[in-house]
């Protein structure tokens, strides 16, 4: 489909927009707190704009496969699906996801910057479309760790000062690294070591220690809820799902900064839509990554916009009305030891370690 018929396409979509209530687009996503700060910065308005209704799915971290099988099928049922970095190249490679002009198909930032230029090395696959930079990381019950609260990320494989439960999630990425690292691996070795079998073995070696001591966790809503059911006492999740049970929901929980990953998280369009979907996935798409629409989120959890022209915009909490700024995983007080996700290493060796992480989580 050329680019003028995509506009003209989109330019009906807007036009129609009083009859666009019986319209409907499936936006994919994380669930929990970030879908909420999503529909607060971008469905909510979008929807009010254009007459559009939104239906949320929380089946991002599952994106890869169902979107093989929904290909394999003829039959793709989502419109926009947000991904990480790692999953949005694969899917470009697979040829799952549509290709992307970041300089016609992205807003233009408000000084007339180029949307190519505003995102610039976050742009790392022709099809990802970045909207935050993120991290994974570690929170604590600060009533359940004892006098001495944990300050490195290596606390996790130490049971005998830390007794109890933690959370981690239920796939090899982080956790790969963290073991590695705590194993004695130096940071910038970490990957290199990992590329190896003996590496890999060695990681799982080191997840071993703790295994039965581990919650697995799928939705990064779940950590969070399993420390403030004390079920836990200390788990990993996103930096933003912690900041929400610590601020918004005043939960007894700390933050481990050290070593968190930094990774980026973005929008991908599914390939093989019709023109239709696809002109109204490009509409959305345009609208929620404008450098307004990036700084809102911001408003409601404490991610980093992806735009270089939204970071300026960064203020305070929608309803808390604290300072955003020191709750980024970019903060300097955050970031004194942080851990690079390496996203073109995991889209190399993601099928391959995953089948063996599953095979030894099922032993």
């Amino acid at each position: 489909m050329t680019l003028t018929k995509l506009l003209t396409a989109t330019t009906a979509l807007t036009l129609v927009a009083g009859v666009a209530a019986a319209e409907e687009m499936t936006i994919v996503s994380w669930g929990g707190a970030y879908t909420a700060s999503q529909k607060g910065a971008y469905h909510d308005p979008y929807s009010e704009k254009t007459g559009v209704t939104i239906i949320n799915d929380d089946s991002s971290a599952e994106a890869v496969a169902k979107l093989r099988a929904m290909s394999e099928a003829g039959n793709v049922t989502w419109d926009v699906v947000d991904v990480v970095a790692a999953d949005a190249i694969r899917l470009c490679d697979e040829g799952l996801a549509l290709e992307i002009d970041a300089d016609t198909m992205l807003a233009d930032a408000p000084d007339g910057t180029k949307a190519s230029e505003d995102f610039g090395d976050l742009l790392v696959s022709d099809c990802f479309i970045p909207q935050i930079v993120y991290s994974t990381t570690f929170g604590y019950r600060t009533d359940l760790v004892g006098d001495t609260a944990p300050t490195t990320v290596c606390a996790v494989f130490d049971t005998e000062a830390y007794p109890g439960k933690r959370s981690l999630e239920k796939r090899p990425i982080n956790n790969m690294e963290w073991a590695l690292l705590c194993d004695g691996v130096a940071k910038d070795a970490v990957y290199d070591v990992l590329a190896t079998e003996e590496g890999q073995q060695q990681a799982l070696d080191k997840l071993a220690t703790i295994k039965d001591d581990v919650i697995w966790w799928s939705a990064g809503a779940d950590t969070p809820q399993l420390l403030a059911d004390g079920e836990v006492v200390m788990g990993s999740t996103y930096n933003g799902r912690l900041f929400a049970a610590i601020e918004e929901q005043k939960q007894p929980i700390g933050m481990l900064w050290d070593a968190q990953v930094f990774d980026l998280d973005g929008w991908i369009i599914p390939a093989g839509l019709s023109d239709e979907r696809k002109a109204r996935a490009l509409d959305y798409i345009m609208f929620a990554t404008d450098t307004q629409r990036l700084a809102d989120q911001a408003q409601f959890i404490s991610y980093g916009p992806a735009r270089k022209s939204s970071a300026p915009l960064v203020g305070k909490h929608k309803t808390l009305g604290i300072d955003m700024a020191p709750h980024m995983p970019t903060d300097p007080n955050n970031a004194k030891n942080t851990f690079l996700y390496n996203y073109e290493f995991w889209a190399d060796y993601r099928d391959d370690i995953d089948a063996k992480f599953q095979a030894w989580l099922a032993k």
